[in-house]
């Protein structure tokens, strides 16, 4: 591929005036730490499961996704409370409910909080929220405690994003990013917060896909701040989000399914969704690449922050694109150390991200400004954003 017309992309150093900024990231955890290695025979002790072909299969999974820790809101203390929720087929939606709603407000607060004090302005001057979450479901919806929470204005602008998986992170950054750009002076926080609790369920020869989760996903929470035109003596901008698009696959429905039942949320994964993503994600960046006005780049000119989907997903992109193997680096350094927490996961990679360009800085390297931010979810949707990295 070619190089970037250095025309059309204006500013390499500083952000593009009305072009949205992320100006903070914030992160925030339960304070259940789950060793992977432990996992299996915690697990099952916690279900009272003593299926031990469930259990060779998910040692199995727990090695394949490369995940090493994880944090969960799920505690002993809940299970005394619930004991039903390790029980198969109890109606348990309300309990369920009730955990989440309140775990996802405290570390979206917790998040928030920690991303606001690394702004470093005042949280009067938020005026818009953008709240992310597929582990709740209430109304008035978790954006309004959110704000409450915080003590934000009753004139805070919000938007409520549910249930829109693990593409939510980006899908919030899309929204974030125009709602600054078409409101001049606007600061955006957008938050997202999830728990997997909502699909603890015991382990089960009919569902053998569950195994998958169990392996594999966390919780937490994540935050920005996002606005245009940065205060130069106040504000550090840290990625200018460029360009954003969205794209669904037709007839990929049943590919990422979720249903909400009595038992709480059932998820099933298919087993093609990698080979889905692989098909389609060279297109998907080309298109982004082209919409944006670039001439096409050598991908591993860039950066790319993707969402850590699997230890699949990753290699599968990694070879159809011709990555170096430290392009997708914050990816699974991500999954290692979290697992795949849904939407909160982008924020987790872009602060790695920052931390690795730091070194390359420091090392006298060259730097890779232009790059792309990417999530896959139910859909099968692909949410891009084409950014460049300003905290040089």
């Amino acid at each position: 591929m070619g190089s970037i017309d250095a025309e059309v992309l204006g500013s390499e150093k500083k952000s593009n005036p009305g072009k949205a900024t992320i100006l903070a990231l914030g992160k925030a955890f339960p304070h259940q730490l789950v060793m992977q290695e432990y996992l299996v025979d915690g697990y099952f002790k916690t279900t009272k499961c003593d299926d031990p072909e469930l259990k060779q299969k998910l040692t199995r999974l727990c090695k394949t996704t490369t995940v090493k820790t994880r944090y969960v809101v799920m505690s002993e203390e809940i299970l005394k409370k619930y004991p039903e929720l390790a029980i198969e087929g109890g109606s348990t939606a309300t309990q369920r409910l009730d955990i989440c709603n309140d775990a996802v407000t405290e570390m979206a607060v917790e998040a928030s909080r920690a991303c606001i004090k690394n702004w470093g302005r005042s949280i009067s001057e938020i005026t818009h929220l953008v709240y992310v979450s597929s582990s709740e479901a209430r109304l008035p919806g978790g954006d309004l405690y959110l704000a409450k929470g915080l003590g934000l204005s009753p004139d805070t602008h919000r938007v409520l994003l549910y249930f829109v998986g693990c593409s939510g992170g980006v899908a919030g950054l899309r929204v974030a990013k125009d709602i600054a750009e078409n409101n001049p002076g606007s600061r955006v926080l957008l938050a997202t917060s999830e728990t997997t609790i909502i699909g603890f369920k015991p382990p089960s020869v009919d569902r053998p896909y569950d195994l998958v989760g169990v392996a594999l996903f966390g919780d937490g929470a994540g935050a920005m701040i996002i606005g245009s035109d940065p205060d130069p003596v106040c504000e550090k901008p840290l990625f200018e989000l460029h360009t954003a698009i969205q794209n669904f696959l037709p007839d990929t429905e049943k590919t990422i399914d979720g249903r909400l039942t009595e038992q709480g949320i059932n998820f099933k994964l298919a087993r093609e969704l990698p080979q889905i993503i692989e098909d389609n994600v060279e297109n998907f960046c080309k298109k982004l690449i082209g919409k944006a006005g670039l001439a096409h780049k050598n991908y591993n000119q860039m950066f790319w922050a993707v969402h850590p989907g699997g230890p699949a997903i990753l290699n599968r992109m990694e070879k159809r694109l011709n990555l170096s193997p430290e392009k997708l680096s914050p990816s699974r350094r991500v999954l290692m150390d979290y697992g795949n927490a849904s939407s909160n996961s982008i924020v987790y990679v872009l602060e790695y991200m920052l931390e690795e360009s730091k070194k390359v800085r420091n090392m006298n390297e060259e730097e890779n400004e232009w790059g792309l931010i990417l999530a896959f979810g139910p859909g099968v949707t692909f949410e891009g954003i084409i950014a460049i990295n300003l905290d040089v």
